[in-house]
């Protein structure tokens, strides 16, 4: 039965659809006798490739034959590295050229990676093995003898094969449109996610970097600064009552190395805490949550409805998640109550956190959500926000689910 939103157009013998949809499906358009704008676009498409597949060619050889050349110097291997590179721009020229003349939508390849922690040597690796490249310098040496028969088939087609012209355009093209996605469509799906998996792991080095400089400078700070004036202290008060000095002095250095040990005790446990807290370990995500909500200058209502325990690391990165989210409440949002909702939906778990402040959050003002967003990204997790202005916010992060490993008996 025919799908009435594909549904031919009789009036003029030409599917609605073309232009739309026949790029994301596989089946190729059928030949049309009409000379329609859609023939005419094939037309033109078929007799623009001739001049500028002589362009791709000769860039593509002369690339490839000084590069190979020049590899007993050291400006062989760039030079075919940033020639693959150039490739990937004639590749997306081409793209753009069949999306408009063609119809043939298909996405782009995934750009290749920014972040080059070795320099000059992993943007040449990077360059050397990137597939897009190659594939668009064969397109390019390919194309060529069969833009010079196509060329050489419709020049004269429109003036002696008039008739049938239409015929001979769409068949034409439709070998276009199966190179051009074959050559300069991804490859697979597994390029794309090697390209943000490389992505991501840079972020989870910087992030790893970042709190570790935070831990560092938090010890240095606080409790590291608060145990040296201690050690002084105690140093004082001993040096007094050696002396035989045991006056109301030494009592006052010992009543403030006491209150030094304890505000460095707290500050040690606040940091142990952020690193992560002992609650989380020893009692779940509901209650760690639980405790962090308690913290918070709004009332929160916490409702975590989960049949087991995620790994810990999937539970590390909730907690800190909602902890954030939180302190990003009692900070800036002035709502007068909030909730945290968290449950497990097929193999993904799932956090909620509203409030009924001001909205107006987003992942672009300075909140801590882009780098909230970086993280969950990082481990295949999604992050959304919703924050009208005056309507409060929602968040709503999606983590994978995975199992935590079964304790082992001795």
């Amino acid at each position: 039965m025919t799908d009435p939103l594909h549904a031919p157009d009789i009036t003029d013998g030409v599917p609605d659809d073309i232009d739309d949809a026949e790029d994301d499906r596989p089946v190729l358009p059928p030949a049309r006798f009409a000379f329609d704008r859609h023939t005419w676009k094939e037309i033109a498409y078929l007799l623009s490739s001739f001049p500028l597949a002589v362009l791709g060619f000769v860039y593509a050889v002369t690339m490839l034959a000084l590069g190979a050349g020049l590899t007993v110097t050291v400006i062989g291997l760039p030079l075919i590295a940033g020639g693959l590179r150039g490739a990937r721009l004639l590749g997306r020229a081409e793209r753009a050229r069949a999306r408009a003349l063609l119809g043939v939508r298909i996405e782009e390849p995934s750009p290749l990676p920014v972040r080059n922690a070795g320099g000059f040597f992993a943007w040449l690796w990077n360059g050397l093995k990137d597939p897009v490249g190659w594939r668009a310098v064969l397109y390019e040496v390919i194309r060529l003898p069969w833009s010079v028969l196509t060329f050489a088939l419709v020049l004269p087609s429109l003036l002696v094969l008039w008739p049938v012209l239409p015929f001979i355009a769409r068949g034409l093209t439709n070998a276009d449109r199966a190179m051009v996605r074959a050559l300069l469509s991804p490859s697979d799906e597994l390029e794309r996610r090697i390209a943000e998996l490389e992505s991501d792991r840079g972020v989870v080095v910087d992030t790893a970097a970042a709190d570790l400089r935070r831990i560092e400078r938090d010890l240095h700070d606080g409790a590291q600064a608060r145990l040296v004036n201690l050690a002084m202290g105690l140093g004082l008060a001993k040096e007094k009552l050696l002396e035989g000095q045991a006056d109301a002095s030494v009592a006052l250095m010992i009543d403030e190395a006491h209150g030094e040990v304890k505000i460095a005790l707290q500050e040690l446990r606040d940091l142990a805490r952020g690193i992560h807290p002992a609650v989380l370990t020893d009692r779940g995500l509901d209650a760690a949550l639980s405790s962090v909500a308690s913290r918070c200058t709004v009332p929160v209502k916490v409702t975590a409805e989960l049949p087991a325990r995620p790994a810990e690391a999937i539970e590390g990165i909730a907690y800190f998640t909602v902890s954030e989210l939180l302190q990003n409440i009692s900070k800036h949002s002035r709502a007068t109550q909030a909730s945290v909702d968290v449950w497990r939906s097929g193999d993904r778990l799932m956090l909620q956190v509203r409030d009924d402040g001001v909205g107006g959050a987003s992942l672009d003002k300075g909140t801590g959500m882009s780098g909230l967003a970086e993280r969950l990204g990082a481990v295949d997790g999604l992050f959304v926000v919703e924050s009208p202005e005056g309507e409060g916010t929602t968040v709503t992060a999606e983590l994978p689910w995975r199992d935590r490993p079964a304790l082992t008996k001795g």
